[in-house]
């Protein structure tokens, strides 16, 4: 989301800038994503909800985020709703494909299976999805996200002088049908055993840690289930029997409720490198970052990767066109 947006708001701006892709398509985690633009309704909620984040970078997204979704649907992005459906949430929800098709439109050429150069010359823009690769590899989580992002960026950044922020360790991710569990890149969405508010959770060895409430979003639970757990339901859902046909574990217990073998898996990083509100990195010249490569927006709580990949790619955009 960030780097097609960025480049798009370049040449609208009368930039000729150079798109490198890593991967060998383009749209990143985004094109596997149920692609609803959101942010919260009211700003208060925002804050409390995500209470370490930088105010500064909050704000901005909060305040920005509708008019980036105007900037989108200018391009010819078309919603497929017009609002989340969610009383606590305003935005928009994209088919992620068409979203992508429209924005690589707007760019004209990218360079696929490019990786970023370490000698590239300023000025930069890092927008490379984070490293969830790295994080779910070294906590031994599943991942949820496209397979190149690695922190490329964020090690870019860091050799040269960039600052970071809290929440290295904290993630967005979605509780998932646990191994023997066959997950596509397809299956991200309608695998995602988002049921938790009515479940009872167990550890893999059947002592219960239901927590006293769910969030909304249960991107807590993601946190609590980690390597392995059970969700415990009186009956089955939709979404159990995806995770069945997956080849994924549901077994009835003695009471005649269904267990389901779950799994935590990483969408994308929290922590990332430090910026100004015109995304701009702290501590290195020549360099901007956008998408979740930043840090400290959802620091303490959980907010939408593509509202800040959106708004941050057109305030670096807008950054560099202006020198």
């Amino acid at each position: 989301m960030a780097g097609l947006v960025a480049a798009a708001r370049l040449r609208q701006l009368g930039q000729r800038p150079r798109l490198l892709e890593k991967g060998t398509r383009v749209g990143g985690s985004m094109l596997l994503s149920s692609c609803v633009v959101w942010r919260h309704l009211d700003w208060e909620r925002f804050r409390a909800e995500c209470p370490d984040g930088d105010e500064r970078l909050q704000r901005l997204i909060w305040e920005r985020l509708d008019e980036g979704l105007g900037w989108l649907e200018s391009l010819g992005a078309e919603p497929v709703w017009q609002d989340t459906e969610n009383p606590l949430t305003t935005g928009r929800r994209y088919d992620p494909r068409a979203l992508t098709q429209v924005l690589l439109e707007a760019v004209g050429d990218v360079e696929l299976e490019t990786p970023l150069p370490v000698d590239a010359d300023p000025p930069l823009l890092l927008a490379t999805g984070g490293f969830p690769v790295r994080l779910a590899r070294e906590r031994g989580l599943l991942l949820r996200a496209n397979p190149w992002s690695e922190g490329d960026g964020l090690d870019f950044a860091l050799a040269r002088g960039a600052a970071t922020t809290p929440g290295a360790d904290e993630f967005y991710g979605r509780v998932m049908p646990a191994p023997p569990a066959v997950i596509r890149e397809e299956d991200f969405v309608p695998l995602a055993q988002l049921y938790g508010t009515e479940a009872r959770v167990f550890t893999d060895d059947w002592r219960e840690i239901t927590p006293p409430q769910v969030a909304w979003h249960e991107n807590d639970l993601a946190k609590l289930v980690g390597l392995r757990a059970w969700y415990v339901v009186e009956q089955t859902n939709d979404r159990i029997e995806a995770a069945r046909s997956a080849g994924g574990t549901v077994v009835e217990r003695e009471d005649g409720t269904l267990g389901v073998h779950v799994a935590a898996a990483v969408t994308h990083t929290i922590g990332g490198v430090q910026v100004d509100t015109r995304a701009r990195v702290i501590g290195a010249d020549g360099l901007w970052a956008a998408g979740v490569d930043v840090g400290g927006v959802a620091t303490g709580g959980y907010a939408s990767g593509l509202a800040q990949g959106l708004v941050l790619g057109l305030a670096a955009a807008e950054s560099i066109a202006a020198g």
